[in-house]
């Protein structure tokens, strides 16, 4: 409980509420599995699809879904090497985030 009180005191609800809308979208955003495992591996460094394909273990058309979408929603770039799309996380908020879910719930 008293780690409770440390956190309710750093709370301001003022802050949140002028990005509220925009960490709503975010979250929303995450809230698939495979689409919070894409980003997690995006976070360790530049990916092609086949290798998320192969560390995600789902299909590449799943893969490319999850990516246009996650593009849209600015939470990856894209660049193209030769034949080959590359996908990066968008923001080092993104890598902040990822690494805080990680440390909090995969103890």
């Amino acid at each position: 409980m008293e780690s409770m009180k440390k956190l309710d005191s750093k709370f301001h609800a003022s802050k949140l509420r002028k990005n509220c809308a925009e960490v709503s979208t975010l979250l929303r955003a995450l809230s698939h599995p495979s689409r919070l495992m894409i980003l997690g591996h995006l976070i360790e460094g530049e990916k092609s699809v086949s290798e998320i394909q192969k560390l995600c273990g789902i299909s590449q058309s799943q893969v490319s879904q999850f990516l246009s979408r996650m593009k849209l929603e600015n939470l990856v770039v894209s660049s193209r090497m030769g034949r080959n799309q590359y996908y990066a996380a968008a923001d080092t908020r993104l890598v902040t985030l990822v690494l805080t879910l990680q440390s909090l719930y995969c103890k």
